[in-house]
Formats: C-alpha cells, sequence, structure tokens
C-alpha cells in the first residue's frame, strides 16, 4: 500500500448544495404520494380528530407534565392554533392544568384517565396502520425501506440547528490499511439492502478488489476514499484495461452522503486522471437499475455502447457497458 499513499492527498473542501427544480419536484411528487399512501387527507385513523389533534395528544401522552411552548416548539405550532386545542382538550375533560413553580406564565399540564383512554385506541390503531403498510414487503425490501427512512429523518433533522452549524467537510484521499475491505463490505450492504442482490456479488467485488491490490500498477492506476467530516462515505476505483483505455470500477456511496455532489466528485477525479495519464478512452461495466450512478456517467459524456439482460446476483438484470473519449485538454 506504500506506494498508493505516496501522492498527495486532495484538500478538503466545504460542500455545497445546489437545489434544483427536478429535486425540488421529485420532493413534492414524493409528499404527495406519501400522504395518500398513509391516509393523512382522510379522517386520521378513523376518528374525527385532525392529524394535528392526535400529535398533540400524543405529545401530551409521552411527555412529564409539558408546558404548552415544550409542545408548540416540538411541533412548530401557531401559540394561538394550539391553545384552542388545549381548550377543547380540557372541555372533553382530557387534560389539567397546575401552576408552574418557577414560571407564572406557564402551566404545567397532564392527561386525565379519561384522555389516556381516549388516546390509547387511537395510539392502537396508529400500530396496526404501519403493519398493514409493512405487511406486503419481504424483510430485505422492509429493512431497504426502514433504513431510507432513517436516512431521511438524519439529513432533515432540526434544519434550523443546521442552518448555523458549520458546513460538512468532504474529502478524497488515497486508501490506508482497512480501506479496501470496507469498499467490499459497502458494496456487499447497501446493494443487498436496496436492490436485493445476493453475496455472489459481494464476492465478484471481492476479487476485483483483491486483484486491485495484487496488481496494482501505481504509474497507470489509482483508488479514491471519500471522507465526509471524517468518516469513510465513498470510494471509486481506476484501472488500467489495456495501453490506451483506463476502466472506472467500484463507485460507491453511503446513504448518508447522497445529494452532496460526492459521486460526481469521485467520477470527476477518475476521469482527470485518465486524461492525464494519456488514455484515449474510459470504459465502466453498469446496470440499468443503478439511475443516479447513469445520471452522473450520461452528464459527463459517457455514452451506453451494449445493454444485455442477463441473470445475475440473485436477480434478473440488465448489464450496460459505457464509453467516454478522453480528448487531452491543452
Amino acid at each position: 500500500m506504500a506506494s498508493m499513499t505516496a501522492e498527495i492527498i486532495r484538500p478538503a473542501v466545504e460542500v455545497e448544495v445546489e437545489v434544483e427544480v427536478a429535486d425540488v419536484k421529485a420532493v413534492r411528487q414524493f409528499n404527495r404520494f406519501y400522504t395518500r399512501r398513509i391516509g393523512v387527507l382522510d379522517p386520521y385513523l378513523g376518528g374525527d380528530m385532525s392529524l394535528t389533534d392526535v400529535r398533540v395528544l400524543y405529545e401530551l401522552a409521552h411527555r412529564d407534565t409539558p408546558t404548552a411552548s415544550e409542545i408548540g416548539k416540538a411541533l412548530h405550532l401557531d401559540g394561538g392554533y394550539l391553545s384552542r386545542i388545549l381548550r377543547r382538550f380540557e372541555a372533553q375533560g382530557w387534560l389539567t392544568r397546575e401552576p408552574h413553580a418557577r414560571d407564572a406564565r406557564q402551566s404545567l399540564m397532564r392527561l386525565t384517565e379519561a384522555g389516556h383512554q381516549a388516546f390509547a385506541p387511537l395510539q392502537q390503531r396508529s400500530r396496526e396502520e404501519a403493519a398493514t403498510l409493512l405487511a406486503p414487503l419481504a424483510a430485505p425490501e422492509r429493512r431497504r425501506l426502514i433504513d431510507a427512512m432513517q436516512t431521511v429523518r438524519t439529513l432533515l433533522e432540526s434544519p434550523a440547528a443546521h442552518a448555523h452549524a458549520k458546513p460538512r467537510t468532504a474529502l478524497l484521499r488515497e486508501p490506508g490499511p482497512g480501506d479496501i475491505g470496507w469498499v467490499v463490505q459497502q458494496h456487499g450492504e447497501i446493494y443487498a439492502r436496496e436492490y436485493g442482490w445476493n453475496s455472489d456479488f459481494e464476492a465478484l467485488v471481492a476479487d476485483l478488489a483483491s486483484r486491485f491490490l495484487r496488481k496494482f500498477q501505481p504509474a497507470w492506476e489509482r483508488c479514491w476514499i471519500a471522507e465526509l467530516d471524517g468518516e469513510r462515505v465513498g470510494a471509486v476505483f481506476v484501472v488500467r484495461k489495456s495501453a490506451t483505455t483506463a476502466q472506472l470500477r467500484m463507485l460507491i456511496l453511503a446513504p448518508a452522503a447522497r445529494g452532496l455532489g460526492l459521486g460526481a466528485r469521485l467520477t470527476d477525479e477518475c476521469i482527470a486522471f485518465a486524461r492525464a495519464k494519456g488514455y484515449r478512452k474510459m470504459v465502466l461495466w453498469t446496470n440499468s437499475c443503478l439511475s443516479a450512478a447513469r445520471r452522473i456517467y450520461a452528464a459527463r459524456g459517457f455514452q451506453c455502447v451494449k445493454s444485455e439482460p442477463y441473470e445475475g446476483f440473485g436477480q434478473k438484470l440488465v448489464g450496460e457497458t459505457w464509453e467516454l473519449k478522453l480528448q487531452l485538454q491543452r
């Protein structure tokens, strides 16, 4: 590995995210789909309360004597709107208030036994609806969905806090001990979770990675590991296919790092390296289902020159060969 770490590491950069019109459209389409799918537009949980009513009731049931301001902050609710909901709950006998010992402007709230009895069937129906949503999915699909939900939550959690946070720092570096094994692991886990591919694919990646280590040609080949805030999140390889042709291989990006332009940046490094080494062409093999990667390749001038269906990795797939003619920049 010493020969691979002799080159200068690319400097870290702050990641800037540009919001494109197509991205905004995709978010809105997903919002419409998901709200329809979980029945938000219908009478919520089959009752006569709104989604907001139930969310307020949930907070009251799961917090220890909260104040109205705490609930309003948690749910991002207008104070007047929340006050009307709380008064209605109080009139129904679901809520009691007691003075706050340290703040006379606030009251400590508590659900009554009647309030808990009103909330219990709503919570049970919510659990049943979630189970019904998941039931048609096989275990790998279910895990993929839950992981995707966690990714969405992680990326969007507390946007107000993120607005004042330090920009995330991305770094491309050459591999060190353990990095190539991590690349194999990521391919095995991500492709199994997101596409249902079996261990044959992980075995293929392990073979390619092992070959790269054992037959590495430092003058003609390269690997980059992408880090985000000090954590490994991606990788890509350039290998020598012939004296005139370089091959891009094993581009991978962890879900938590997607949407930041790192996949494009890794690809750009491969193209720049191949061009600088005098390769006339760069090729790669991918699959038609890998839409995000295909968009990156197409945007950089790669063209699909061969497409062929096959059965592999436990799935029916369409393999594709892409090529890019490299022009030396003067």
